[in-house]
């Protein structure tokens, strides 16, 4: 990695990579296309710019990137090239690419979230959901004469929290639901070769018994939580340890049958609060009930996520409601979460003894939570007291917004994040 390059450059120079390994992948990328006047690279470097940038329309980035970068684009030009077709296979393709870069990177840096739980080796743990924003402002309305929010539906990934656009649920003119958006999605991508198992994550909507059996034939496996009215024949207990304290909490392991489908449930009281829930998976039963009952906890991460998008990024309104600049929308959304994600991550490993200060913060109030739990004989779950995945800080988003702007140096903004860090001890 070349620090003294400025942190645009540094950008550009990854969607470079991801763009050669994207053309080197496939044989004659029907994608691939020479355009004089704005080219595939201009496109998602403009595409980023946007959304680091925080802009409140379209115009409005055309002028920022004018009056700040100096660079003047036509706006037929831009607005056109977000709804085309060529440009929104071409980016899927890129941010494919760019994802597996990062997710290579950070595992390079020993980053693993879920390294604990050797159990989940073979798996990527996914934590989706819906995510809705306003509809663009021309969206026409529906046959009822109503409009609706955009929708989409992305997944976190909880091994090292970076993002992946799974589809659109709805443009604006008709509500959808999102279950039947993210089977089509999962059931479109079981041809793609995997070299991993696929855990969803989804809340108790995602529940489809029937369906999910039919995915383990793909190795795609779900957790949720069980439906209050949920109607289903015990079969067999499933034998755990409960002594193990990665366990700590199950009351129960069971087998239970359902319409011929047999699929497990974990009986979960919360050590701390004594909240009951019940988790139900297909994953195999060799998988500790504490590690489901817990990753069921870790799916509430993804809302960090979607509120720094919303919050920090003002991705708050769509592009468009033509579907093709709404997947281009998702997917330049993710890539730039993901690179701010992947400089945070990096800058946190460069001194063992420094920590982020809200991690320092979470684990002070894990400590006072657990005093109070222990005046009342309770204990805090102790898988909390692991690492977790945190929400990109204001800070980290502020800094690289700011080296962006003034054309300062990947060097330049890494020290800055290193030096928000603070020692572990005192």
């Amino acid at each position: 990695m070349n620090t003294n390059i400025t942190l645009l450059d540094h950008i550009v120079e990854h969607c470079d990579e991801s763009m050669a390994i994207a053309l080197s992948s496939e044989r004659h990328p029907l994608w691939e296309r020479s355009c004089p006047e704005m080219n595939d690279i201009d496109f998602v470097r403009f595409g980023l710019l946007r959304c680091i940038n925080s802009v409140d329309s379209g115009r409005h980035f055309l002028q920022t990137t004018e009056d700040v970068h100096g660079e003047a684009l036509p706006h037929s030009t831009y607005f056109n090239s977000i709804k085309s077709s060529r440009r929104t296979k071409m980016l899927e393709t890129i941010e494919e690419q760019s994802y597996r870069l990062h997710c290579s990177t950070l595992a390079s840096h020993g980053i693993d979230y879920l390294k604990q739980f050797s159990e989940l080796d073979q798996y990527t743990v996914k934590a989706a959901d819906g995510h809705f924003i306003d509809h663009a402002c021309h969206t026409e309305k529906g046959t009822n004469g109503i409009t609706y929010a955009a929708g989409f539906i992305y997944s976190l990934n909880l091994r090292n929290g970076l993002l992946n656009p799974l589809c659109c649920v709805t443009n604006g003119t008709k509500r959808n639901q999102e279950i039947p958006a993210l089977r089509n999605y999962i059931e479109q991508n079981n041809e793609k070769n995997k070299l991993e198992k696929s855990l969803y994550i989804y809340d108790k909507a995602v529940t489809d018994y029937v369906w999910w059996d039919r995915q383990k034939q793909h190795e795609n496996y779900m957790i949720s939580m069980l439906k209050e009215n949920s109607v289903a024949r015990f079969f067999e207990a499933i034998p755990f340890n409960r002594d193990d304290e990665i366990n700590a909490g199950v009351e129960g392991y069971c087998m239970y049958e359902k319409d011929g489908i047999k699929f497990s449930i974990v009986e979960y009281r919360d050590p701390e609060t004594q909240k009951y829930l019940r988790f139900v998976t297909t994953l195999p039963i060799i998988i500790n009930p504490g590690t489901i009952a817990l990753l069921y906890y870790k799916r509430w991460t993804i809302e960090k996520t979607f509120n720094n998008s919303k919050g920090n990024l003002k991705e708050t309104k769509a592009w468009s409601s033509n579907i093709n600049a709404l997947k281009n929308q998702m997917r330049l959304i993710s890539m730039t979460y993901n690179q701010m994600r992947a400089f945070e991550e990096i800058s946190k490993t460069q001194d063992p003894e420094l920590i982020h200060p809200s991690d320092k913060k979470y684990t002070r109030s894990l400590e006072e939570r657990a005093l109070v739990a222990k005046k009342r004989g309770r204990f805090v779950n102790p898988l909390l007291f692991k690492a977790r995945i945190v929400r990109i800080s204001s800070f980290t988003i502020r800094a690289i917004q700011n080296a962006i702007m003034t054309g300062k140096s990947l060097a330049w903004m890494m020290d800055a994040l290193v030096a928000r860090l603070v020692p572990r001890a005192g």
